[in-house]
């Protein structure tokens, strides 16, 4: 029995993660230069915790 088999599937298989890895980068790269710019002012405002109407309503159903 021969290693060339082995060794052909092992490099089909590096190869493959390789193209993983690559296609990942290519989309994250991608997603990021389509995102819209925000100012630091929007992104403040936008990120944490925001209580709604819609959420005090439901911890109004909470209460009983």
């Amino acid at each position: 029995m021969s290693n060339k088999p082995q060794q052909a599937r092992r490099a089909f298989l590096k190869n493959l993660g390789k193209g993983t890895v690559a296609a990942g980068a290519a989309a994250a790269v991608s997603t990021q230069a389509f995102a819209a710019p925000t100012s630091p002012a929007e992104s403040k405002k936008a990120s944490g915790y925001q209580e709604s109407e819609h959420v005090r309503n439901y911890y109004a159903t909470l209460r009983g």
